[in-house]
């Protein structure tokens, strides 16, 4: 699967201050029957995006108008909880290109890197200045710079770096997959095998 190539965003955020969110709460077990990438973003949230006869619940996040945007800002310990590959495929399906956090669980930010998502984990203090600018203006924009491993919060003019990993890095910038970054080796591994 190749990736959407990823250098710099510049986005409205959708906020979600609540910490520990695992990814049953992400996409709930019952819908990952399916294979195929797509189609999850719709239920991303389910249980708390839809009430129980499967209308809008107007008071959660990604039914408010007020908010839109690529980047999703949770509260600490995004991600945590089982395995499934199938979260980032629904946040990825939902239109999110960048989530940020204070914490992301190790095999959460694996899948999310794994399915062309960035993540970008900032220290709590940026993390609450985010949340802060969009109650405020919801209309704020935040630059992720990935070359340069910054985030910037337009409106204040604060900056962070974010720390990712180079191969990960190298294969976002350039819309790789792991077998995409393979075949852009083919002229050197062919050298290595014919020296």
């Amino acid at each position: 699967m190749s990736i959407e190539k990823f250098k710099k965003l510049i986005s409205t955020v959708v906020p979600l201050p609540i910490e520990n969110v695992d990814t049953d709460q992400i996409i709930p077990a019952r819908f990952l029957k399916a294979v195929e990438r797509k189609g999850f973003g719709d239920n991303l949230f389910r249980d708390w995006r839809y009430r129980k006869d499967g209308t809008p619940n107007p008071d959660f996040v990604l039914n408010n108008p007020s908010f839109s945007g690529q980047i999703l800002v949770a509260g600490k310990n995004f991600g945590s909880g089982s395995s499934r590959e199938h979260a980032a495929w629904a946040v990825y399906d939902a239109g999110f290109r960048v989530v940020i956090s204070s914490f992301f669980a190790d095999i959460f930010k694996s899948n999310v890197l794994n399915n062309g998502l960035l993540p970008v984990q900032v220290p709590d203090d940026f993390l609450s200045g985010i949340f802060e600018t969009v109650e405020t203006d919801p209309t704020a924009q935040f630059e992720i710079d990935l070359e340069n491993q910054t985030i910037q919060n337009l409106n204040k003019g604060t900056v962070v770096n974010f720390d990712i990993n180079p191969y990960k890095k190298e294969c976002l910038l350039n819309g790789y997959d792991d077998i995409d970054f393979l075949i852009s080796l083919k002229a050197e591994i062919i050298a290595f095998e014919n020296a």
